[in-house]
């Protein structure tokens, strides 16, 4: 290599050094940070924001609170986070629901694509059907069965209109050719409840806050909505094992900020957030939730939300879901 060229080279590392240096030294604002979530206290979305809220506060050392602003599946916490303070005091843990499926089914007071700037993605995971023992199935196969014999008379909860597990139950509707009817509620808990009491026949759960009742025999897991089955629930089968090939509802959450938030905050963030997804501590007790941690790049969240987007715009489109 001639000395021009280790020049060049030296230049350039020196540069990518710099500009690292600059997004971490980016300050973030002084005071109270607060991480809102789009759903009640007690469900999967609110116990990731708490983990890594707690993991944030130790590395800033300073404090990170978390805010819950349930309504309309998680849209009025993505409504209120689009308009916050733009100085990086204020973020979101975001979900598919209002992220990529709720825009397409309704009014939302957000552009999810222009009014929330991506910081990275937080979790994934697969949704878990499961129903309350008095529907009188025992596998996913007794369930379609059931559901084809008796159209519309089983029902099954979800954390909100256009939230992932309303999504996950029409497509299969679709795919399977029945009718199950929607009952949205304000969140994961307040629908695990309902299961719970036999008022809503199935849920479509987080696997880990369905795990307890599940081996308590107070709920029956039929089947998964990934493509795969989950390492900590090996012996459920997926619905694309199941008979339909390529199903697939994975669940997400993901971390954003007001859209007009300037980009080394938002660099910053991104940092800060990758760091705390990354700890060994904070993988173990997200992955106690059956969550698993998926922290990367800006531009990479923001081209799966974009995807996201546009798939869930097909399903809605033939089925034509409407939300009254």
């Amino acid at each position: 290599m001639n000395r021009r060229v280790l020049c060049l080279v030296s230049a350039a590392a020196l540069l990518a050094a710099s500009a690292s240096n600059a997004v971490s030294a980016q300050e973030l604002p002084k005071k109270t940070i607060t991480l809102v979530v789009g759903f009640a206290a007690g469900g999967a979305t609110d116990a990731a924001a708490r983990i890594v809220a707690k993991k944030l506060q130790d590395n800033l050392g300073q404090t990170v609170v978390v805010e819950n602003r349930a309504g309309a599946g998680g849209n009025l916490a993505h409504q209120h986070v689009a308009g916050a303070p733009a100085d990086g005091s204020v973020i979101l843990l975001g979900s598919v629901g209002p992220l990529s499926i709720a825009p397409h089914l309704m009014k939302v007071g957000y552009d999810a694509q222009k009014d929330l700037a991506p910081l990275t993605m937080g979790v994934m995971f697969p949704n878990l059907l499961v129903v309350h023992p008095g529907v009188g199935v025992k596998d996913f196969a007794a369930f379609i069965a059931k559901a084809k014999a008796k159209p519309g008379e089983i029902d099954f909860a979800s954390s909100g209109a256009g939230s992932a597990s309303h999504l996950a139950g029409e497509l299969l509707n679709q795919r399977a050719g029945i009718e199950t009817v929607h009952i949205p509620y304000k969140g994961g808990a307040p629908a695990l409840q309902d299961l719970l009491g036999g008022r809503v026949a199935a849920y479509y759960s987080t696997p880990a806050t369905a795990a307890p009742h599940i081996a308590a025999g107070r709920l029956i897991p039929l089947a998964t909505t990934g493509l795969t089955r989950p390492a900590y629930m090996t012996q459920v089968p997926t619905i694309a094992e199941s008979g339909y090939p390529g199903f697939n509802a994975t669940n997400w959450y993901a971390f954003v900020a007001p859209g007009k938030t300037s980009a080394p905050v938002l660099e910053r963030w991104n940092a800060e957030l990758v760091k705390a997804l990354n700890a060994d501590d904070v993988k173990a007790e997200l992955t106690k939730h059956g969550l698993t941690p998926a922290p990367g790049t800006r531009d990479e969240l923001a081209k799966f939300i974009a995807a996201e987007s546009k798939a869930w715009a097909q399903v809605i489109k033939e089925r034509r879901i409407k939300v009254e």
